[in-house]
């Protein structure tokens, strides 16, 4: 009787170390965003609790405690290239993202630490910034824990934290001006200057006009059927208050787009075409 036990048993283990291993929902999902900025990148890596008729701030999320941002692994931040966060410069690197919620401000942190699951593993010493940021009340319930870009400029981008009816924001910098008007300036003495892109920059940035104009035409000289170039040249002579030469360049940009049926930028030329009169 215990030999029939015993082989019972032991098929019963064969066949359980035979199964195969059970996939499920993670009821919290990994993401990770790469966004372009300035002239590097960020990336986030986090994962996505949602609110499932819990009360969040306060209770799920205790007010006044270090919170990891997210739910299981850690939340880290790579910085491609040196950002500047509460008026400091970070280099860049992998860094945890950590934040103590409160009921009226936040403390949001950039640590060297890049493993801290709970508030016992956190070391103070090890912070590289520390931003105090108020918390805004969303009018919409959002259900997934959110971590996003938004607002991105060349040298400026927001990192909205938003849950449930809360959203906070860590404003991010970064310091591209010197090293673009240095790569602008060696492009300008080389062989092929890149003159779109350095007038577009210019033009953009709000840089001498008149420089961006000329950049411009030379641009459009070496490529004459470009309409995208032809409508940013009529669009950097609008601003400088020559209508006239702006509707003649814009008027040969719509007409180069609709040869290469290229809709949008038609719409865009007679957009500026009409603002123009």
């Amino acid at each position: 009787m215990k030999r029939i036990v015993l082989s019972i048993v032991l098929l019963c283990a064969l066949h359980l170390g035979n199964a195969q291993q059970l996939v499920l929902p993670a009821p919290s999902p990994a993401q990770t965003v790469k966004q372009d900025f300035g002239l590097s990148y960020i990336e986030l890596s986090y994962s996505r609790p949602a609110v499932r008729e819990r009360k969040v701030f306060g209770d799920l999320v205790p007010y006044n405690k270090v919170w990891r941002t997210g739910a299981n692994g850690a939340t880290t931040l790579t910085f491609g290239d040196e950002v500047s966060i509460g008026g400091k410069r970070i280099p860049a690197g992998k860094y945890g993202l950590l934040s103590i919620p409160g009921e009226k401000e936040w403390v949001l942190i950039i640590t060297k630490q890049t493993n801290v699951t709970s508030p016992a593993a956190y070391k103070q010493e090890e912070d590289v910034v520390r931003v105090v940021a108020k918390p805004q009340t969303l009018a919409n319930k959002v259900e997934n824990f959110t971590i996003q870009f938004e607002n991105i400029q060349p040298e400026s981008c927001e990192l909205q934290i938003i849950w449930d009816k809360t959203m906070v924001v860590l404003p991010i910098k970064t310091h591209i001006d010197a090293k673009v008007m240095a790569a602008i300036d060696a492009s300008m003495k080389s062989d092929k200057p890149a003159y779109f892109q350095a007038a577009t920059y210019y033009f953009e940035s709000g840089k001498d006009l008149n420089k961006a104009i000329d950049w411009f035409a030379k641009a459009a000289e070496q490529q004459p059927n470009a309409f995208w170039i032809k409508y940013q040249y009529a669009r950097a002579l609008a601003k400088a208050g020559k209508k006239d030469e702006a509707a003649k360049v814009a008027l040969q940009s719509k007409e180069l787009a609709a040869q290469a049926k290229n809709d949008d930028y038609v719409k865009l030329n007679e957009k500026l075409l009409a603002s123009l009169k």
